[in-house]
């Protein structure tokens, strides 16, 4: 689904952000926001959007309006560019969006952005980005799979299983049953070098194993939940090296049935822009 269509759908174009719940009209404004100044390469609109004060979290940009204009004029003058909104998880007043962008280097770019509104303006912003890979072994891309999301009802439910399953299994690595948090029946998987179903994750983490590659989450930063769709925002490392994990899980029936990710470098702590740091 394209941001042109989430922005004209009837919830969005009828309704003002006062008459929405408070997920949607974070979702609704974060959207208006990007149509206006980064799809559109309109620097003079981020006033309208963005907090004077605004918190940047990609080590590339500095904080503060100035540096959001910043990156709307470095799209603005990127011939080709373009982005493609897949998925947008809105919870209270946080909006994550799952996203491929192209133009901008020689391959696409896959990745989740996560915006924090507050008092009606965008205040913060933090984001994981790593280049698009080939199909994984079960043919499946970083950025396909299911979009709708549904089991509203469920979103506490589901967000305290996935923190569950971090802190347990990822984090203090104990011996859980795996089938407590992923289903054994159906686990769809876009990792790039991850095969589908619980066969696919034992066969890559026994490879790993084999090699002498760890991967250790140490901490989980921000778990942003709507109905069937949960993102973690967590750091750790893999082999040995410091990582951000941002993983998107999907659930039904109170299990875990399908996974996307992005796993880039943590930045240099010393980078010039990176004063607010990763996370």
């Amino acid at each position: 689904m394209s941001l042109r269509t989430i922005l004209t759908s009837a919830a969005i174009a009828t309704l003002p952000f006062a008459a929405l719940a408070d997920s949607d009209a974070s979702r609704g404004l974060v959207l208006e926001a990007l149509e206006a100044t980064l799809l559109a390469g309109n620097a003079d609109a981020v006033d309208q959007y963005f907090a004077e004060d605004y918190i940047q979290h990609n080590p590339d940009f500095p904080d503060g309006i100035e540096g959001q204009r910043g990156v709307v004029n470095f799209l603005a003058n990127t011939p080709g560019f373009n982005a493609e909104y897949v998925r947008v998880i809105a919870d209270d007043d946080l909006v994550a969006i799952h996203a491929r962008y192209a133009g901008v280097g020689p391959t696409a770019t896959i990745g989740f952005d996560v915006f924090r509104v507050e008092n009606g303006m965008i205040g913060e912003h933090w984001d994981n980005l790593i280049p698009e890979a080939a199909p994984n072994p079960s043919g499946r891309t970083q950025i396909d799979g299911a979009t709708e999301i549904t089991d509203l009802d469920q979103t506490e439910a589901n967000r305290a299983l996935v923190e569950d399953f971090l802190e347990r299994s990822m984090i203090r690595h104990e011996d859980v049953d795996i089938t407590d948090y992923i289903s054994p029946v159906t686990y769809l998987q876009h990792n790039p070098d991850v095969a589908d179903g619980l066969e696919g994750f034992g066969a890559f983490m026994g490879e790993m194993a084999a090699q002498g590659i760890t991967m250790d989450y140490n901490e989980v930063h921000m778990v942003i939940a709507e109905g069937n769709f949960v993102l973690s925002m967590s750091e750790g490392s893999f082999g040995g090296e410091p990582q951000a994990f941002y993983d998107l899980f999907r659930l039904e029936d109170g299990l875990i049935v399908e996974h996307w990710d992005v796993i880039a470098p943590m930045p240099d702590p010393d980078a010039p822009n990176n004063q607010s740091g990763k996370f």
